[in-house]
């Protein structure tokens, strides 16, 4: 077995592979390129190419993709030869500076918002050279921005990396005024991915589980989770195979896959990487999200990466763990050891409390979808209520510096709390709170909201955004005041802060029905649906935060506030549809022909004179659903012939009608199949799914 320091990222065009293919001189302008986000040098561009075709023919790749993140949410690529025409019956391998930094797929047939229309078909693929290319499956994967033929964003890429220079450029101004000498800050992200495994031929026969990644349908299995004996189990060998697939696929593309366990609910399980800078973060879960999908299939399994793929147990998400550093300095977000470090640490702090207050709209509809809306609060994830969660000691510290009074610590000293008599804050004194939104978890912020199959660029391009803007904030402060001592003067920042944005800090029950009660005494948003926060991308606030910061034009955001809102829309309809299906031409002919084995089993019994109560409840228990069934399948299907006239009157349709609606037909159909016998359901239920096929 190979050492896996001796293979790690042998399928990267890494550091170490462009000093072995590139001339000394070019690979130090491509380094400083990297590192520092210049841009390529025209008279290197063919060099560089070479180098990376040359590599990659040498790791047996005869094919290269420009490889993007448009807005479906997923990847795309389309894969060229490397060959090129040298005469009859000849060719010779070839690949150009031209063909490395700028593609042309077809920009009309991906979602656009109205940026592109159908006739206009021209996009470009742009290389982003700060990510690292890969080889996989005898394909150079190359990774690009995507944009229109007029510049506008098409990809979700693009605004991640005009984040990246916003934040950098605001918490420069901000240290600076701080008094240090900083040059460059680096934002840093570890998504811990969860998802499900169950046995590919079972998954076939569910339509819903195919089409939709969910299951429509399906009644409570005879255990779930309540014994709390999946959580951390042994890994049976079966799923442990995949696993150690998995990890040397991921460590071969430079993933640094780090954990695997049992998550909570049966068939669940999560993956979590090492932090690393965002852009390369967004990536690698881009390629962890394929290559769980992918290897699944070699061992017989289905990957589900759906939020919430079954019903009565724990869905999937993704928690984002955000925490941004700068040279010299490490971890802005690391309490520290000295009151120095610890003035700094409540800086950045105190401008994280104002940014997830004044645009909480943000964050929750950074996470919208369809699928989302089933998992978030149900017991299992944070609630559809934006809140900060820093634990007790930090809370603590934080309410002596708003209202002025001395601090106990936990060694009993009483302080009065100047920064020259700041405690040291320890990283991690307390418990987690795992229904929060964003929690402070020692040395960084876990955002808990993300669904399993989001792509992380768009909540982190929020994050960035809503943090460079606060910083500013606080460096306009500083720069109009008059001060002595720069520490009394962000102290008395940070106590305004406090007072004005208090509001969003809460340490209870996330999921309690007081807290509902009390965010709404608080003036907090509570956007339970997609519906209710995609509206919020055109907000006048909101339109004005990107624009300062130059991430989205107006266009832009118009555009991804209508792509966002027709997905859900059409996420719906196809459920609703595939329901409709399912009913029709698999459940509802089984119930006939189960009803009809009832009725003549009571017919044979009442003719030799026998009662038959058993069954005439039984048979009674099935038909009263299903005449209702009946009814609302007629509703459901007239329903989806009503049109709309914009994506938010759409998407309100589908949240307040269909949807509904959907939910109750699963609950009458769900309630038939309890009556059922196991031979005589159509598709495989919850006990096949969960335990049986997967023994």
């Amino acid at each position: 077995m190979r050492v896996v320091d001796e293979f790690f990222a042998c399928d990267v065009f890494s550091l170490s592979a462009m000093q072995k293919y590139l001339p000394n001189v070019v690979y130090k302008q491509m380094v400083d390129v990297m590192e520092n986000g210049k841009e390529l040098p025209k008279e290197i561009a063919d060099t560089v190419a070479n180098a990376m075709k040359d590599w990659a023919i040498d790791k047996g790749a005869t094919h290269y993709t420009h490889w993007f993140q448009p807005m479906t949410g997923s990847t795309a690529e389309k894969h060229d030869a490397f060959i090129n025409p040298a005469g009859p019956n000849a060719v010779i391998s070839d690949f150009r500076g031209k063909e490395l930094i700028k593609g042309e797929p077809d920009a009309s047939s991906f979602p656009s918002g109205g940026i592109r229309s159908t006739f206009e078909a021209r996009g470009y693929t742009a290389w982003d050279p700060t990510s690292f290319a890969f080889v996989r499956e005898k394909t150079l994967y190359i990774p690009t921005l995507f944009c229109a033929y007029n510049g506008a964003a098409l990809d979700k890429k693009t605004p991640l990396l005009r984040s990246l220079d916003a934040i950098n450029k605001s918490c420069l101004r901000l240290l600076r005024n701080m008094g240090y000498d900083v040059h460059k800050t680096d934002v840093t992200v570890g998504p811990e991915q969860e998802y499900f495994l169950i046995d590919e031929e079972v998954y076939k026969q569910r339509l819903d589980l195919v089409v939709t990644g969910r299951t429509l349908f399906g009644s409570n299995p005879v255990k779930g989770q309540e014994l709390d004996d999946h959580y951390f189990g042994s890994i049976d060998e079966r799923v442990k195979a995949f696993m150690e697939e998995v990890d040397q696929e991921l460590w071969k593309l430079g993933v640094y896959a780090k954990t695997e366990h049992k998550e909570v609910a049966p068939c669940q399980f999560e993956l979590a990487p090492v932090f690393s800078s965002v852009n390369l973060a967004n990536d690698q879960n881009q390629i962890m999200m394929s290559t769980l999908q992918r290897v699944a299939k070699h061992h017989g399994l289905v990957c589900l990466l759906h939020e919430k793929p079954f019903d009565g147990v724990n869905g999937s998400g993704k928690h984002d763990n955000w925490s941004i550093s700068a040279d010299g300095l490490g971890n802005l977000l690391d309490p520290g050891k000295s009151p120095k470090d610890n003035i700094r640490f409540l800086t950045i702090l105190a401008a994280i409390i104002k940014g997830v207050d004044e645009y909480q709209d943000l964050l929750r509809l950074s996470v919208a979808t369809a699928g989302n809306d089933y998992r978030l609060g149900a017991d299992e994830a944070p609630p559809a209520i934006v809140s900060i969660y820093l634990g007790d000691e930090l809370s603590a510290i934080l309410r002596s510096i708003e209202k002025d009074y001395e601090y106990e610590d936990k060694t009993k000293r009483k302080l009065k709390l100047g920064v020259s008599a700041m405690p040291q804050i320890s990283r991690d004194t307390t418990d987690r709170n795992r229904t929060s939104p964003f929690a402070f978890t020692g040395n960084k912020f876990e955002f808990r909201m993300l669904g399993s199959a989001l792509n992380i660029a768009c909540p982190n391009t929020f994050l960035n955004t809503i943090f460079a803007e606060e910083m500013d904030y606080i460096s306009d402060q500083l720069e109009s005041m008059e001060y002595e001592d720069i520490n009394d003067a962000l102290e008395t920042i940070i106590r305004k802060i406090l007072k004005e944005h208090k509001r969003i800090l809460f340490s209870g029950n996330g999921y309690s029905e007081e807290w509902r009660e009390e965010a709404k005494k608080r003036g907090l948003l509570e956007l339970s649906t997609t519906a209710d926060a995609l509206p919020h991308y055109t907000d006048q606030k909101n339109v004005d935060l990107f624009k300062r910061h130059r991430i989205y034009t107006m266009e832009e955001l118009q555009a991804r506030e209508s792509i966002l809102l027709d997905t859900y829309s059409q996420v719906t309809g196809i459920e609703a549809r595939t329901m409709i299906h399912m009913l029709r031409k698999q459940i509802l002919p089984a119930v006939f022909a189960f009803e009809e084995k009832l009725a003549n089993i009571i017919t044979t019994k009442h003719k030799v004179g026998l009662a038959a109560p058993m069954e005439e409840k039984l048979l009674k228990n099935i038909n009263v659903p299903l005449e209702r069934i009946s009814e609302l399948m007629d509703v459901l299907e007239s329903l989806l012939t009503k049109s709309q006239e914009t994506s938010v009157l759409r998407a309100r349709f589908c949240a307040d009608e269909v949807i509904p609606l959907m939910k109750c037909l699963r609950e009458l159909t769900d309630e038939i199949e309890k009556n059922m016998a196991e031979e005589d359901w159509p598709i495989p239920d919850y006990n096949d799914i969960l335990f049986k096929s997967m023994i």
